[in-house]
């Protein structure tokens, strides 16, 4: 019985199991069914509205920037060469890469030993030929003496026989006295033609002489210019590049010593792109004597000088591109021939455009403007020029337009924006920091110890690093010097 009773409530609980597992699973049947059945409604959409940066636009006057890069230049240079052969027997203490002189001085000073045997050569050939030009004078006087003396005996013969003749035609005289007479007068006519050639060789002998003299004289100013180019002067105030001379060594004639440069007279060479030059010419076609600043960075310092371009090279030159042009420097210290400089010009004004950020403008040449209810409406304008990071446009109806900064691929006319007027016009700020005691000494040393920094700017830097806060790009420029 005990048996029979267990295994009958067994089963009960197995059915009653088996039940609410049937139960529970229609259950969850029933729910899946209701919810499938469920129709789904899409809520409605909104629309996306998009944050951006926006300027204005303000129409004004601005004179563009023309950047490139050139090279300095001396307006003034001088190749220093020997005329003459020899040993250098004298050479100046500046004589030497970068060595200062002044007008006048003696750089060079060759053998004139040879020189000088010549001029002394030259000098006896002028006294003889002096003394010889006196000899040939005096000559010629004694001989045209000696035809005045002839002529009057041959005068006083020729009457004698006029009158040997009358007293013929008279009876008085004989035919043997008038013929001894014409003897004698034709004799006297001889000695003149004698004499008149003798008069002749002495005016050639004068002629002579004086030739004799002008080649004397020539010799002796080139023995003079040979003893004179054994020594070079310097011809101008200025420093020496591509010394190569010492001492005692032989130099050819012709032969390049040394180059001297005028550092005061200096100019800029910089090419620009055909169209960059179309823009600085006149109406006429004439190059604008346009202001130009070069600027160098040296030591955390930057260089500058102003000037104002004077020519264009006279063709493009071989294998290259655009045009060369030149401008003239005024006051430029610490600039020297070879330094590669940034130059800026400044070209002619523009009206009515107006300067914005690069990012404004899109390549079809459009921006996107605000406009009613927030929404964004495109505007096509003409790029001016391009200035760095910003652009010169104008167009119509621009003028007083909030334009937006940073276009993206998401943004176009049609889009609800909203403006973030108070960003877009915040300027950045150059950034300062603090510098330690130990930094602080170590750039101020650096400066002060660099011979290649002008005083004033000298002045100037350390006048910064003594401040409570540095400009970090200061910091950094100085830093990069000292670990180069």
């Amino acid at each position: 019985m005990r048996f029979l009773r267990q295994s009958l409530t067994g089963i009960f609980l197995a059915t009653a199991c088996v039940a609410l597992l049937l139960y529970a699973g229609q259950m969850i049947f029933g729910a899946v069914q209701q919810r499938m059945s469920v129709e789904h409604k899409a809520p409605p959409p909104r629309e996306r509205i998009f944050a951006v940066n926006l300027v204005v636009a303000k129409l004004q006057s601005i004179a563009p920037e023309l950047i490139a890069f050139g090279k300095i230049e001396s307006r003034r240079r001088l190749e220093l060469r020997t005329p003459v052969a020899g040993r250098v027997v004298i050479l100046a203490e500046a004589f030497e890469e970068g060595g200062a002189v002044t007008a006048g001085q003696l750089l060079v000073q060759i053998n004139p030993a040879d020189a000088q045997s010549a001029l002394d050569r030259s000098d006896a050939d002028m006294q003889d030929a002096r003394a010889q030009e006196r000899e040939t004078g005096r000559a010629l006087i004694l001989a045209q003496d000696e035809l005045a003396a002839t002529q009057d005996q041959a005068e006083l013969r020729q009457r004698a026989f006029r009158r040997q003749t009358d007293l013929k035609s008279r009876g008085v005289g004989t035919a043997a006295t008038v013929e001894l007479a014409e003897l004698a007068a034709a004799q006297a006519r001889q000695s003149v033609i004698s004499r008149r050639q003798a008069v002749s060789q002495a005016e050639a002998g004068v002629d002579q002489a004086s030739s004799n003299l002008a080649r004397a004289q020539i010799d002796l100013e080139t023995a003079r210019r040979d003893l004179a180019d054994t020594t070079v002067l310097a011809e101008f105030d200025g420093t020496l590049q591509s010394v190569s001379l010492v001492e005692g060594r032989l130099v050819s004639a012709n032969e390049k010593l040394a180059e001297l440069v005028d550092p005061s007279l200096l100019d800029v060479a910089f090419r620009i792109s055909t169209v960059q030059y179309a823009r600085l010419l006149d109406e006429n076609g004439r190059l604008l004597s346009a202001p130009v600043r070069v600027s160098l960075d040296a030591t955390g310092a930057d260089l500058s000088a102003v000037g104002v371009i004077s020519r264009d090279s006279g063709a493009a030159g071989e294998g290259q591109l655009g045009r060369l042009i030149y401008a003239r420097l005024g006051a430029a210290p610490g600039f020297k021939p070879g330094d590669f400089v940034t130059v800026s010009v400044r070209e002619p004004v523009l009206s009515a455009v107006a300067r914005l950020p690069a990012s404004v403008l899109d390549a079809n040449g459009s921006v996107l403007v605000l406009g009613a209810e927030d929404r964004l409406e495109k505007l096509q304008v003409e790029l001016v020029r391009r200035q760095g990071d910003e652009v010169l446009i104008r167009g119509v109806g621009l003028a007083g337009r909030e334009v937006v900064v940073g276009r993206t691929p998401l943004l176009g006319a049609g889009i609800k924006v909203r403006a973030l007027r108070d960003e877009a016009t915040v300027q950045p700020q150059a950034e300062l920091i603090e510098l330690s005691d130990e930094r602080r000494a170590r750039l101020t040393a650096f400066v002060e110890g660099s011979n290649r920094m002008p005083e004033d700017a000298k002045k100037r830097v350390l006048g910064q690093l003594a401040e409570a806060k540095v400009p970090a790009k200061l910091v950094t420029r100085i830093e990069s010097r000292m670990g180069g």
